[in-house]
């Protein structure tokens, strides 16, 4: 039988997926207008229920990647949420406060069931299974990675990394219906387009390398990470304004800087296990 914790882990998590529904579907049915822009940012924010549900899957099958995936989830949910609940002009109607309050709080009581509660962390170890060669044949079976001390942050990096394509393609598409007032800028959102879709493989390579420790693969994120601001944020203030600087700028940064963070993390623990392994390479009574 699971433990009581994570029995509460799933049924949180599916309450949050649920709450992301209920408070996209307020927030539209709220809005004093329905364009282009509102529509694709909501149906962004709704294709999130899918990526709670296989946070769900991960959970159940007590996968280490829960716990970096969830903290994505929470982070850009709640900026995702967020940027619709307050309008163009005026104050947000209060069914949106409330729905986004509740959300908040559910998903910080998710980032804290995954990353605190002791029971949580010691179930949440395993790692997918893949296929493997033996004397008995062919069969699956767990794969721990080799670079087990670090694999948490790396795959925080990693996840964070991976939402920069489609937040930089939401905004792109609303660029695309503003086009008809700006067709002078057809061809800067074309660009857009070609990078935003060029970025997520750019992340698949970088990140290939960094889960295996090579030497350059953080600096390449890192500078990586760079260049999709550099790009992505005054392209969302010249064709969306402020408001879509503030709309689809702010959780580009968020992800960023979680990659960022996870990131030097990751850089320090390397340190740390590199100087513990010299301690111990060290003959007995030396300086």
């Amino acid at each position: 039988m699971r433990p009581r914790a994570l029995r509460a882990l799933t049924a949180l998590l599916v309450a949050t997926a649920a709450a992301t529904v209920v408070v996209e579907v307020l927030n539209y049915w709220y809005a004093p207008e329905h364009g282009f822009g509102l529509a694709v940012r909501t149906g962004w924010a709704l294709l999130r229920t899918v990526g709670w549900l296989i946070l769900i899957r991960q959970v159940r099958r007590d996968r280490a990647v829960a716990r970096p995936l969830g903290l994505i989830l929470a982070v850009t949910t709640i900026f995702a949420v967020g940027r619709l609940i307050v309008p163009r002009s005026g104050l947000p109607v209060l069914p949106g406060v409330l729905g986004f309050a509740v959300l908040l709080l559910l998903c910080v009581a998710v980032v804290v069931m995954l990353y605190r509660h002791p029971v949580v962390r010691e179930r949440l170890v395993r790692h997918p299974q893949r296929l493997v060669f033996t004397r008995e044949g062919v069969r699956l079976q767990e794969a721990a990675p080799r670079r087990a001390p670090v694999t948490g942050w790396l795959l925080t990096a990693r996840i964070a990394a991976f939402t920069y394509s489609p937040l930089m393609l939401v905004p792109c598409l609303i660029a695309f219906g503003e086009l008809r007032d700006r067709p002078e800028w057809l061809l800067a959102v074309l660009v857009w387009l070609a990078l935003g879709i060029g970025v997520s493989y750019a992340v698949l390579l970088g990140t290939f390398f960094l889960l295996r420790g090579k030497a350059g693969a953080r600096r390449y994120l890192g500078w990586l990470t760079l260049f999709v601001l550099a790009w992505d944020l005054p392209l969302c203030y010249f064709l969306l304004g402020v408001d879509g600087l503030i709309r689809d700028g702010a959780p580009l940064v968020a992800a960023a800087g979680l990659t960022w963070y996870a990131l030097h993390r990751a850089g320090r623990l390397d340190v740390r296990l590199g100087e513990a392994a010299d301690d111990l390479a060290r003959p007995a009574g030396a300086a």
